[in-house]
């Protein structure tokens, strides 16, 4: 027994390290998940939308923290059975996902792999099973350091990953596992599978008033696009910098459009107010923020390839060649 509660306490330390890693690195993406789950069409709990952005954050460092905790055997009554309410918490969304078919995918390893929501609830069920045991046998469960090793390890594990979340949260995720990824050739992503699934690049348009301007701009070797996803969500300090990188670029030879979801009349608006020098083209909310997890933020493009991505925070590094 001593055997099979190591190998459960092993299994389930990595799973949910593995799991919080995923989604630490992009909390953005969870963040739209919980829009997602509290949203009118799912759980009709749209109060909790504004909140949705720390919920994940803290169920993500919970989440990840939890796992380095049942690893070192730091406290381990507090956290098996904080494990055992976090997997409840899971077990019930997916369940809810699958049964009334509202999210298809759960996004419980972020964008890294993606389970449909049954695959994603019987995963949660063998982790309950998993964690029943060891809350049975929690005697077996010893610190792997002796003294205050396991409690320093703990908050410096804490520390950690709060300053991950601020630099993600500040920045753009440290690890994009997105079809949109710098480096990805979106005219590649756009191609149906063999399996006639869904392409990774998928409901993807630029258009202006007449037509989709997306076939043309992905021949071109110098695009700059500024992603605002929602003009009335966006940080408005980022326009003055949005301004002078694109005067920079447009200066040394590149086609600079806005891609917006936000009404014609108000991104006008906008440009007349911060003088910006392009035109905004429409695309939809949720391709962009699959794009970009900034608002606004700047993509390059290189004959359809995304050779750079920056919040506008960090615009001054873009390299305008």
């Amino acid at each position: 027994m001593k055997i099979l509660v190591q190998i459960s306490r092993i299994i389930v330390g990595a799973l949910f390290i593995f799991s919080g890693f995923v989604k630490l690195v992009d909390p953005i993406g969870s963040q739209y998940k919980f829009q997602e789950y509290f949203s009118a069409s799912v759980l009709n709990m749209e109060f909790l939308v504004p909140y949705a952005l720390p919920f994940a954050v803290l169920l993500i460092v919970a989440e990840i923290l939890l796992g380095v905790m049942v690893l070192i055997g730091y406290k381990p009554k507090f956290t098996v059975w904080s494990l055992l309410m976090l997997t409840g918490i899971f077990l019930f969304l997916t369940w809810y996902s699958a049964f009334y078919n509202k999210v298809t995918d759960c996004g419980c390893f972020g964008d890294a792999i993606k389970l449909t929501p049954w695959e994603t609830f019987y995963k949660n069920v063998i982790l309950i099973v998993l964690i029943l045991l060891l809350l049975i046998k929690i005697e077996y469960i010893k610190p792997i350091f002796k003294g205050k090793i396991p409690k320093i390890i703990t908050f410096l594990s804490l520390g950690v990953f709060l300053f991950i979340v601020q630099h993600v949260l500040t920045h753009l995720p440290i690890i994009d596992f997105r079809a949109y990824a710098v480096g990805k050739n979106l005219k590649e992503g756009m191609k149906y599978p063999e399996d006639g699934s869904i392409p990774p690049v998928h409901d993807f348009m630029l258009e202006d008033t007449q037509q989709d301007l997306l076939p043309v701009l992905l021949e071109k070797e110098k695009v700059m696009l500024i992603a605002v996803y929602n003009l009335d969500k966006a940080d408005k300090k980022g326009f003055p910098a949005i301004k002078e990188i694109a005067e920079k670029a447009i200066a040394k030879g590149y086609t600079v459009y806005g891609a917006s979801a936000s009404f014609t009349d108000d991104l006008l608006l906008a440009q007349k107010e911060y003088n910006l020098p392009f035109e905004f083209l429409f695309c939809d909310e949720t391709t962009i923020k699959t794009m970009i997890r900034a608002n606004p933020g700047v993509i390059i493009l290189n004959k359809g390839t995304i050779t750079q991505k920056k919040n506008w925070v960090d615009v001054d590094e873009l390299e305008l060649k």
